[in-house]
């Protein structure tokens, strides 16, 4: 369930007037709240919708002194939903039994009759700290799937790209910053994932931002933070990336974007390692191993006044240049394979080999989109292929010539029917309409071929030829 723009607290504790105490207290905050009178309601919502902390009671009707339905509720909600920080609260508060709801996983004690503004402060701080809680293993998430999509190494078969593996294998342990340089496609991004994973820090987050896609506005909210009030729509407090990073690696993607007017707040934090959540004056420092990727020219923007010469030192103390495709030819037949298997596997497809055509074709190729242009057409290969192999004409690369010239169709953007009806069209222009032949030439079937015709109105463009 989507979370609301407010934080969201369960309430649970068995008096209607103490419940309506807390509610109006939460909304003069500007916070919501879900009150339940029990346990199992308790349990019930939590389970149905996302909060962002709960309040339990310890006390409820079974008996009103030993708090042990309140601290079963804490063990449910802790095995439920752990990422949710639960503040527990009883009338007879005292030390053994606070110190057995820490041990069960509470996020802290508040004791009744309560102070409002103790209790907002305790609140505050566990929301904040349960959100970054949660996006830290959303990242961890992001950070495995990334390795099970690499397949857990990477593919270097040519001597340029063994040459960037060396070099960042012996870089990795270093705490210096990295800047990762080359054309789109190339990945830049999997290299600050082995920088990361090599480092001292593997066992921290990797934290990834693209700068491209930050507004200026929000800038130093997304980098910094915010506290509560910061600006109109601040109703909580944020964590910035800086933050959420610290202890680990900070990998700032599409560097070259960072605005004019924000530069300068980079650079300070990257200098002292010190930054003020926007709307705080409270100095925090963050420990983070910065990682930046780029294919800009940021000498030329440096030169033409759009970037900070400061800035670019503290981002290149050592620098890392990947190499296009085209410049690592010997990887190209090794990586088309893995791509292939691996969205045969995704797919659910029978195994399929690359035809002697198919591989000269990839050769000839210039790859203006890089690694990522190879592994899209990989993936379309294996969802066009209608036998055992990928032929030439399934690359959807066009003609000889326009291959070895490096001129084809531009397929990003089209549905798969499009591609299809693409191939089919240039099969049967390349055969003079013969059947036959462009269904050789795609690898399918005679049959096959016509069905594809009829689905896409070519029948009466080929008819004729058979």
């Amino acid at each position: 369930m989507k979370r609301s723009t407010n934080p969201c607290v369960l309430l649970a504790d068995d008096q209607a007037d103490v419940r309506e105490a807390l509610r109006m207290l939460l909304k003069a905050e500007g916070m919501n709240a879900v009150g339940v009178d029990g346990p199992a309601t308790a349990l019930e919502q939590a389970r149905r919708r996302d909060f962002d902390a709960a309040l339990i009671d310890l006390n409820y009707t079974r008996d009103t002194t030993s708090g042990e339905e309140g601290l079963e509720l804490l063990e449910q909600l802790r095995q439920h939903v752990p990422e949710m920080p639960v503040i527990v609260m009883t009338a007879w508060g005292n030390v053994p039994l606070a110190v057995e709801a820490m041990r069960l996983g509470a996020a802290d004690f508040i004791e009744k009759p309560w102070e409002n503004m103790r209790l907002m402060r305790v609140l505050r701080a566990q929301i904040a700290l349960g959100e970054s809680a949660r996006r830290q293993r959303r990242l961890e998430a992001e950070n495995a799937l990334l390795r099970a999509e690499e397949g857990g190494e990477l593919i270097a078969e040519s001597a340029a790209m063994r040459r960037v593996l060396d070099l960042t294998a012996r870089i990795a342990a270093s705490d210096a910053n990295v800047l990762v340089l080359g054309e789109n496609g190339t990945g830049k991004g999997v290299i600050a994932q082995r920088l990361h994973a090599l480092s001292p820090r593997a066992d921290r987050s990797l934290v990834k931002v693209n700068m491209g896609g930050i507004a200026e506005s929000v800038f130093e909210s997304e980098m910094f933070g915010h506290v509560r009030g910061a600006y109109t729509d601040a109703k909580g407090e944020r964590i910035g990336r800086f933050e959420l990073a610290d202890g680990g690696t900070l990998f700032l993607d599409e560097v070259g974007n960072v605005p004019a007017s924000q530069q300068p707040k980079l650079l300070r934090v990257l200098e002292d390692g010190e930054f003020e959540r926007l709307g705080s004056s409270r100095t925090q420092t963050a420990d983070v191993r910065l990682v930046s990727a780029t294919n800009a020219d940021l000498d030329a923007e440096v030169a033409a006044g759009r970037f900070r010469k400061d800035l670019l030192y503290r981002l290149n103390t050592l620098e890392v240049r990947l190499p296009p495709l085209r410049e690592r030819r010997d990887d190209i037949l090794p990586l088309a394979r893995a791509f292939l298997a691996r969205s045969v596997a995704r797919h659910g497809r029978e195994p399929l080999h690359l035809a002697a055509s198919a591989e000269r074709a990839l050769l000839a190729w210039r790859w203006p989109g890089n690694v990522r242009e190879l592994q899209h057409l990989m993936e379309r290969a294996a969802l066009l292929a209608e036998h055992d192999q990928v032929s030439a004409a399934a690359l959807a690369f066009g003609t000889p010539t326009e291959v070895e010239s490096g001129v084809g169709t531009d397929f990003e953007g089209m549905t798969l029917d499009q591609v299809e009806a693409v191939l089919v069209r240039r099969a049967l222009d390349r055969h003079d309409g013969n059947l036959q032949q462009a269904a050789d030439a795609l690898g399918i079937t005679r049959q096959t071929l016509y069905r594809r015709m009829e689905k896409h109105g070519l029948r009466d463009t080929a008819g004729h030829a058979d």
